[in-house]
């Protein structure tokens, strides 16, 4: 039997890494991608690092339809040649259900079967570590092919998920540079864009007139990184954008908004205990709320760009329930900020009460 290597692609960290390096933020809509080109780049690299005609590449996702169908985008993904579309569901709340678990089935029965020798990983989440080792256990070699940040480093994959794997590449900064575009203004009199439309593959502009912005923070003062440095004692490993995507916030920990001001100005607080975070006076240090607010003015600013009337009037209608595409791209890019994985629940009160503040100054 003829050797092979194949990908195993976790669309939500790849697209939310890529659109980091892109525009700033992890906000996936913030990006318009070429898939074609995106899926033959990865492919040719996986072939040339490895040395072995590719299989396949599995592409994994959360069906943006009822049920966990396919949305337009999805099926023309799965069109591809080469490409095995496998989808978990999006639940009514917008979190997703059973990505890692087809991930992590796949790497361990393609294992076992001997379907391939050398798999490449494209994620950073370390629910997938054990599904790794059942993969080598096996005879096959696991790759992490992580996505390069604006600094030339992995972004957001566990260290764990790297101690368990056969090594670690990056993606050729070019693939990402060259395939992914940040999403333009939307016209105020167009109308609003169906989640497929606002993902169709598009063939993309030729090379960028205008320098793309620089993903990464200027460095933390010293009471942040301090901040940083402790919470990384307990959680060690960095956070990535599949692991925030699939669970959203609960009420009792300040989802949606829970820090943000109602219509008129007011606070809302989900507790009437004077223990509760949204009603004790914050101790945050002035570096760490400068990050806050420099990240809710990253998302905001993307969100933006890409939103219409429609899309702005939709979002200040359900003030201070923050959108869950919204608060997840929050959560990410503060977590990636602050190189941990459990924000405590003071600082994303304030990330979400800071959120609306942002939108109202940068306008709606």
């Amino acid at each position: 039997m003829r050797s092979h290597c194949a990908l195993y692609v976790d669309a939500g960290y790849l697209l939310a890494a890529a659109a980091t390096r892109v525009t700033g933020t992890s906000l996936r809509g913030s990006v318009v991608i070429s898939y074609p080109d995106l899926v033959s780049r990865l492919v040719e690299q996986a072939e040339a690092l490895s040395g072995l005609p590719l299989l396949r590449v599995n592409w994994y996702d959360s069906g943006n339809r009822p049920g966990g169908a396919p949305d337009a985008t999805q099926d023309s993904i799965g069109m591809l040649p080469r490409v095995k579309l496998r989808l978990g569901r999006t639940s009514p709340h917008g979190e997703q259900k059973g990505v890692d678990l087809r991930i992590g089935l796949d790497l361990a029965a393609h294992g076992r079967n001997h379907v391939v020798d050398t798999m490449y990983l494209v994620s950073g989440d370390d629910d997938l570590s054990e599904a790794v080792e059942e993969a080598q256990s096996h005879g096959a070699q696991v790759v992490i092919l992580a996505v390069p940040d604006s600094k030339g480093r992995a972004h957001a994959v566990s260290n764990h998920l790297i101690r368990e794997s056969d090594g670690l590449e990056l993606v050729d900064p070019e693939t990402i540079d060259d395939t992914i575009r940040p999403r333009q203004l939307q016209a105020e009199t167009s109308a609003s864009l169906s989640p497929e439309a606002a993902g169709v593959v598009v063939p993309l502009p030729g090379p960028r007139s205008a320098p793309r912005p620089e993903a990464s923070a200027p460095d933390a003062p010293a009471a942040a990184s301090a901040h940083a440095a402790t919470q990384a004692d307990s959680h060690p490993d960095r956070p990535t954008p599949a692991i925030l995507a699939h669970s959203r916030p609960q009420p009792a920990t300040g989802a949606g908004g829970a820090g943000g001001p109602a219509a008129g100005g007011s606070k809302v607080a989900w507790s009437s205990s004077s223990e509760h975070p949204a009603l004790r006076p914050h101790t945050l240090s002035p570096a760490m709320l400068e990050m806050i607010d420099d990240v809710c003015r990253g998302v905001v600013s993307a969100w933006r760009a890409t939103a219409t009337k429609e899309d702005r009037r939709r979002v200040m209608s359900e003030r201070p329930f923050i959108p869950s595409d919204l608060d997840r791209t929050l959560l990410t890019d503060l977590s990636a900020r602050l190189d941990v994985y459990d924000i405590p629940d003071e600082i994303r009160y304030r990330l979400r009460e800071q959120f609306w503040d942002a939108v109202d100054e940068l306008g709606r």
